[in-house]
């Protein structure tokens, strides 16, 4: 099966739909995430090659993918939604390995033909100097990597970040750690601003600590992508979060640790006053 919906069996089996994939899977039940397809492994062993080939995909493949990108439509009220293509490595967002930022992501993708073309460089970057170099380093296999991909409805966030359901710094279990800043999260993500940063007790939702820092850019949604801008001055110092959204983000992230089993780090977006999950993924720097 080449394509599958956040309520089928197999977005929540890694072998099928990846790291990233299968988590989001686990969790679209219970939690604000948003629409999503997953392009399988099965995709890619069927279509795969054409990375190496041509910039082209096959013509049974786009309409593959049209499809489902009508019936992502459906689902999200619209009849050309935009939407993020992430990858979703098999040994992606593990417990072992998160391969953050080692693979593409194309943001504020719209159309059939658009889609189907960014999962193929998705594709491709599973073959980049930057990947090949993290599995080497990290003792991964380098030959025979498979990749699937997510489609899901972008979110055009007013603020975003990553949160970690144990202190990333210290190490302590007992304090959610939260890093936001405004526009979407690549920004946060990608390390290009530095982001407020919360601390707060689980015990209590008592807030331990805020720094607030001087963010001078944010990326935000263009016609055909997403562009790093400057932040209007009045608004560089300010928190990038209520109180009340520090404390909804905490909630969130000690929910999805709970549900998981283990500690987690995951990506958030505020948008119109609701919190989306973007992603979410095992802790893997803690001692």
């Amino acid at each position: 099966m080449e394509i599958v919906f956040l309520d089928h069996a197999w977005s929540r089996d890694a072998t099928k739909v990846g790291g990233k994939g299968a988590g989001l899977g686990r969790l679209a039940g219970d939690f604000a995430v948003p629409p999503a397809f997953i392009v399988t492994t099965d995709a890619f062993n069927r279509w795969g090659e054409c990375r190496h080939n041509s910039s082209d995909p096959p013509d049974d493949m786009i309409q593959a993918v049209g499809a489902a990108y009508d019936t992502l439509g459906t689902l999200c009220d619209t009849d050309d939604p935009t939407v993020a293509v992430r990858s979703s490595a098999v040994d992606e967002d593990g417990s072992d390995n998160s391969f953050a930022g080692q693979h593409e992501t194309f943001l504020n993708v719209k159309g059939d033909d658009a889609v189907a073309r960014a999962i193929v460089r998705c594709w491709s970057s599973l073959d980049g100097h930057v990947a090949m170099d993290y599995r080497r380093q990290s003792g991964i296999a380098v030959n025979n990597a498979i990749m699937a991909v997510v489609v899901q409805q972008m979110v055009p966030a007013d603020v975003a970040g990553v949160a970690f359901s144990a202190n990333p710094i210290t190490g302590d279990l007992g304090q959610v750690v939260i890093n936001s800043s405004w526009g979407l999260g690549e920004s946060v993500v990608s390390g290009t601003v530095t982001p407020d940063m919360y601390t707060i007790n689980k015990s209590d939702d008592s807030l331990v600590s805020s720094q607030i820092s001087n963010k001078t850019k944010m990326t935000i949604s263009k016609t055909d992508g997403a562009e790093e801008v400057t932040v209007p001055k009045i608004m560089r110092d300010q928190s990038s979060m209520s109180d009340g959204q520090v404390l909804d983000v905490a909630r969130l992230t000690a929910s999805l640790e709970k549900a998981e089993g283990h500690p987690v780090d995951i990506e958030w977006a505020l948008f119109k006053d609701n919190l989306y999950l973007l992603q979410c993924r095992p802790i893997t720097t803690l001692n």
